[in-house]
């Protein structure tokens, strides 16, 4: 079974995210594909699939959710993990369901997704466009944006793994992965 993983990434964490899974996957005999949202042609060509997008303002970007309702019937006929990307720091838990992405409800109704994680994200000003950069050097807003690598890859590849393990199970309908 060929398994894609698709992403949605403004500044290359949700990619790095992407990769890393996809590479987790490989070595352990999945058969993945790895590919931008907006590359996606027809996500029923593959097995199962693993969506991922950045969050800005609590929302996925736009292009990840126009991929997922889009799409909804070759998504609801397999298995669909999603995660989300973007939290910044160290003072909130990933489980808070505060982090979850406003999409997230409406894509359990519509494709019936396996699990959603949420995953701590990059953050590096260099990388910025112009108006980006203006908006993160207001002074209220530094304390919203620290700079640094908050991304946790032990939980990323656990994640990973349990994705593998369950592909090689099969599950019922409305079984959720953990």
């Amino acid at each position: 079974m060929k398994v894609l993983v698709a992403y949605a990434s403004k500044y290359g964490s949700t990619k790095g995210i992407a990769e890393f899974i996809a590479e987790k996957l490989r070595l352990q005999g999945v058969e993945v594909e790895i590919q931008k949202v907006d590359s996606v042609r027809n996500p029923g060509d593959y097995g199962a699939l693993v969506i991922g997008s950045s969050v800005y303002m609590g929302h996925w970007m736009k292009e990840a959710s126009e991929l997922a309702m889009r799409n909804r019937d070759a998504l609801s006929s397999r298995p669909v993990w999603l995660f989300s990307s973007g939290p910044l720091g160290n003072n909130a838990s990933a489980n808070d369901p505060k982090l979850e992405p406003k999409e997230i409800a409406e894509f359990r109704e519509a494709i019936n997704p396996r699990d959603h994680r949420v995953f701590f994200g990059a953050f590096d000003r260099k990388k910025l466009g112009f108006k980006d950069r203006m908006v993160v050097m207001m002074p209220a807003a530094r304390a919203l944006f620290p700079e640094g690598d908050f991304r946790n890859w032990n939980d990323i590849e656990a994640w990973a793994s349990n994705i593998a393990r369950a592909l090689e199970t099969p599950h019922t309908e409305k079984e959720e992965v953990k």
